[in-house]
């Protein structure tokens, strides 16, 4: 008999509209303009930094619920069984990372330049979590918030050790003319993340008058925290903010908190408005809603589609303003990542958003496929996508 895991609207809906910002950034990347850093304060826009600001949510939004998914699966399903699974799917995430997002990104298999990306954190969260569960609660939730707060006091820690890169600095494991693997997803702050995403789990199995009041107050709470600490500029990111020409890119710069690694303040900064809106979708049944969650009934299902398409539709726009598109299949270098742009290369921003619009409308009928067939199969190999 299938094993199911108990299905929480507002966790789907969170997580789908994770999913579909995600493809915004995705968007941006291969269809933008590649000449200027969204969070670079000398050269950006205050609309361009928003655009990439707002995806700043998705990682941590789906890693956290990754951490809640896994702990509302433990119905009909042993800690041995859970574990298992957990290590399955982490390993198979890994490798998913290296395959098939390795050739969507860059439409060939030459393997010069590779990134250890999200996939190939989220697997390694997964299987540091298979080992976590056999734990008591109170300290996995110890474990997750400790790794959050507490690993940027090892920002002085400057080792060329490829394993330090793996666990908390984004740096080259392998750095040669001929090859480059660069880790953009240290490992740390993530698996503390995902920890605290299966601790959190546990109030779902609460009242809703006791756990609706708890989403609201943490993540206000979280969010305040954000505000105090990163007012402070003592502590939390290696990058401190200050006053600007503007109001607006003075907002930008408290806002512009350092992603790779995720610091205490990114991930305060993100969590807490999440948790917030963990509250007010929870029990939200409006008809606008249901084609989100069902993009978030199938996360990785769309995660996997929405790259190569995203890089389809670059290859065409490529062709019809260039009459060639060999760039987009060519391996490109980490300053001009996922692909070899050609000169000149880049859309206006209101291009970029139309884009993703039509991208996100074109894979949800996929979804909505998909998700039936989980419904109607039960079988557990589908877990896995």
């Amino acid at each position: 008999m299938a094993v199911g895991r108990l299905r929480v609207e507002a966790v789907d809906i969170v997580r789908g509209i994770a999913m579909i910002l995600m493809a915004l950034d995705h968007t941006r990347d291969f269809l933008g303009a590649t000449d200027i850093s969204p969070t670079d304060l000398a050269k950006t826009t205050v609309p361009l930094f928003f655009t990439r600001w707002i995806t700043h949510f998705c990682a941590p939004i789906f890693f956290l619920l990754t951490g809640t998914s896994a702990y509302l699966s433990r119905r009909g399903r042993s800690t041995g069984q859970l574990s298992r699974y957990l290590l399955t799917r982490g390993l198979w995430l890994m490798f998913l990372d290296v395959t098939w997002f390795h050739f969507s990104l860059q439409f060939n298999f030459e393997y010069h330049v590779i990134l250890l990306n999200v996939l190939w954190a989220l697997g390694w969260a997964m299987v540091v979590l298979a080992a976590l569960i056999h734990l008591p609660l109170p300290a996995i939730a110890t474990v997750g918030v400790l790794l959050i707060a507490g690993h940027n006091l090892l920002d002085p820690i400057r080792a060329a050790n490829p394993l330090w890169s793996i666990l908390h600095v984004q740096n080259f494991i392998l750095s040669t003319p001929e090859y480059a693997i660069l880790v953009a997803y240290p490992l740390i702050p993530w698996v503390g993340v995902t920890a605290a995403g299966y601790s959190l789990g546990v109030i779902y199995d609460w009242p809703t008058e006791r756990r609706r009041p708890f989403l609201l107050w943490s993540g206000l709470l979280v969010t305040g925290a954000f505000v105090v600490i990163r007012a402070a500029n003592v502590y939390g990111d290696p990058t401190p903010w200050a006053p600007q020409h503007t109001g607006g890119f003075t907002a930008v710069s408290f806002l512009n908190t350092t992603k790779y690694p995720p610091s205490l303040l990114f991930l305060l900064m993100t969590i807490g408005p999440a948790l917030v809106l963990l509250r007010l979708v929870d029990g939200r049944t409006a008809p606008w809603l249901s084609p989100v969650a069902t993009i978030g009934k199938v996360p990785m299902f769309y995660f996997l589609l929405h790259i190569p398409l995203i890089h389809l539709v670059a290859v065409m726009v490529c062709y019809a303003l260039y009459g060639n598109a060999h760039w987009m299949f060519e391996t490109p270098s980490i300053r001009q990542y996922p692909v070899a742009f050609p000169p000149g290369w880049g859309l206006s921003l209101p291009a970029v958003y139309l884009f993703w619009f039509c991208i996100v409308l074109a894979l949800y009928p996929l979804c909505r496929w998909f998700a039936a067939v989980k419904r109607r199969s039960g079988s557990p190999w589908l877990s896995y996508v």
